[in-house]
């Protein structure tokens, strides 16, 4: 987490995001998750290469034999070849096995495919979950950027309408020493000159609630910054979109989230196929017991580490293999169901998303039109609370016009501010929502800038 700030050159909002994004944790844990996956399915296609197992093996031991069935389950066995005696003998000499052994799955049947498309669906559904995490994080800045203008402008409408209330609250008391006005004019200035100081502090907590929020979202702790006010004196131009709604990034996120479980069902059902396989297996073997060592001639052996080590017979294998487990239909089939309805669930979802965003756009829309319509009407509301403030002031230095008519004046102009404050941003925040629907933050940013 970094520490910044902002006390030279105001941030602007696409050089926000871009930190943002840049030092958001979220983010780059579904960027780790996406690279996770995409090893992964590079790796699935590894399934195709043969295996290659080599194995080099020397021992001393006896080569007692005996006539008799044997069964050793779980637990290892002792493979000793040799004649059988009368006798128990402890004769022992060095032996050794060299063994290649390699085994290729040349046709699945489609088994491995399948594997491959499940993986590639499962790094589709990663990818589309980090621009999902990227897309809302873009629009999550961007909502926390423009509250935080409409809070730092509420304090400067505050501070102007604290001056106001001060200045009114001087000029009365200055009339009430006078003789000019009655002292409750006195205490009503006073009033609001306290109403005012309190909602300055109201609004200075606001604006640090507003500033944390983006510093969180920007992964920064500070609670200053100097932001781009160009925002609050103009409107977008642009609200049409030719985005289709099928590429807004939830989306995506629930379409590839069906298209896994589908892989996952027919990966499901092809592993009920046999593979055809070819194998061959080479062997050396060695022994210090000679060819002719029998319990007559028990003598014909040698304790020489090198003639017990240095193969003397060797062997080879190939041959091709099929195989079919005939289980497992049992073990599969509803393993393939259970995917299918979890495809079905999220198809259910899919749509489901698809009307909220459609109602998203619709709302957004008149929405827009409703913040244009009010920044049209604005100016003209702040221009006559300003005009009839000033009329009450001077009517009421001259006498001519009692304490609450200027109150009211006073409180019309300081709804007028706030009103000509929010006016322009309720457009961009309109326009925001749209693109948020829509998936196409270019249509917002690229009027920012």
């Amino acid at each position: 987490m970094t520490t910044h700030v902002f006390a030279q050159s105001p941030l602007g909002l696409s050089e926000a995001i871009d930190q943002g994004i840049a030092n958001y944790q979220g983010i780059q844990a579904k960027r780790s998750y996406f690279q996770a996956s995409s090893a992964l399915s590079k790796n699935a296609r590894n399934e195709y290469l043969p295996n290659v197992i080599t194995s080099v093996q020397q021992n001393y031991g006896t080569v007692n034999g005996q006539f008799g069935p044997l069964a050793a389950v779980g637990v290892l066995g002792v493979g000793s070849a040799g004649p059988a005696s009368a006798n128990q003998s402890w004769n022992a000499a060095f032996g050794a096995l060299y063994i290649l052994n390699t085994n290729w799955e040349v046709f699945s049947f489609g088994r491995v495919r399948s594997r491959i498309q499940l993986a590639d669906a499962q790094a589709r559904q990663d990818s589309a979950n980090l621009r999902q995490e990227d897309f809302v994080h873009r629009v999550k800045i961007a909502g926390a950027y423009l509250n935080l203008l409409v809070a730092q402008r509420f304090v400067t409408n505050a501070m102007s309408n604290l001056q106001r209330a001060e200045y009114v609250r001087q000029n009365v008391r200055a009339r009430v020493l006078s003789g000019l006005n009655a002292g409750v004019d006195s205490s009503l200035a006073n009033a609001d000159a306290s109403r005012a100081r309190l909602s300055v502090i109201e609004m200075q907590n606001n604006e640090i609630q507003q500033s944390q929020e983006l510093a969180g979202l920007l992964n920064m702790m500070t609670t200053t910054f100097f932001l781009d006010t160009t925002l609050l004196e103009k409107v977008p131009g642009l609200f049409e979109t030719s985005a289709d709604l099928k590429n807004n990034p939830q989306m995506r996120v629930y379409q590839a989230r069906i298209d896994q479980a589908k892989s996952a069902a027919r990966a499901a059902r092809r592993s009920l196929n046999p593979g055809l396989t070819l194998f061959g297996i080479y062997q050396a073997r060695a022994s210090g017991f000679q060819y002719n060592y029998t319990p007559a001639n028990p003598e014909r052996y040698t304790k020489n580490y090198g003639d017990g080590v240095d193969p003397s017979r060797y062997n080879y294998v190939t041959g091709v293999s099929i195989a079919w487990n005939l289980m497992s239909p049992l073990r599969v089939r509803q393993q393939a169901r259970a995917q299918e309805f979890v495809a079905q669930g999220y198809r259910y979802e899919y749509d489901q998303v698809g009307v909220q965003l459609r109602n998203q756009l619709i709302s957004a829309d008149k929405r827009i039109q409703n913040s244009l319509e009010s920044a049209r009407e604005a100016p003209m509301q702040y221009q006559a609370a300003r005009d009839a403030y000033t009329q009450k002031s001077v009517l009421y230095k001259n006498g001519l016009t009692n304490m609450p008519d200027l109150q009211l004046a006073m409180y019309a102009l300081n709804r007028a501010e706030l009103d000509q404050s929010v006016v322009f941003i309720n457009v961009w925040q309109a326009l925001l929502l749209k693109a948020a629907a829509a998936g196409d933050f270019e249509l917002f940013i690229n009027q920012v800038e």
